[in-house]
């Protein structure tokens, strides 16, 4: 599996971040590509995205998710990949948001997409616009305060 670890500082508080973090169905608004995701259950997620120019579709569970620190998850189906992000406050008005995700390049484009390192940048650039899209606002659309345990 490949890998893309990558982080961003965002002008919002620790709890903004991540309670955006957690209005999933919006990522399509800030995550080129993603064409909808659709929430199930707490648990239960399914994408629908744009990947090396094919459009792929894949479940996903969260395993784990502690408010206002982490949220982890892995493909249940699809295309295989998982990861977390954490939160961490820097101060009152500012925090960091880390992406650690994993990957299974699929096929030519996103072999190639993964070697040159195209995957890494699309991630970066979907954390910019994470933080425009945050900052712009100056607050978050919602959140869930929720926790998922492992096991």
């Amino acid at each position: 599996m490949s890998t893309v670890v990558t982080s961003i500082e965002v002008n919002v508080p620790v709890r903004a971040a991540y309670n955006q973090w957690t209005q999933f169905e919006e990522f399509p608004q800030f995550m080129t590509g993603v064409k909808e995701v659709r929430q199930l259950d707490d648990r239960h997620l399914h994408w629908r995205a744009e990947i090396g120019g094919q459009e792929k579709e894949w479940d996903a569970e969260i395993i784990e998710q502690m408010p206002d620190q982490r949220i982890a998850w892995k493909s249940t189906d699809g295309a295989p990949n998982g990861g977390i992000v954490t939160f961490e406050p820097i101060s009152d008005k500012k925090s960091r948001v880390q992406v650690n995700i994993a990957y299974e390049p699929e096929g030519v484009m996103e072999t190639v997409g993964d070697e040159t390192g195209a995957v890494t940048l699309r991630v970066k650039k979907d954390l910019e616009q994470f933080k425009e899209f945050i900052e712009a606002r100056g607050r978050e659309t919602g959140g869930w305060r929720g926790q998922v345990r492992q096991g």
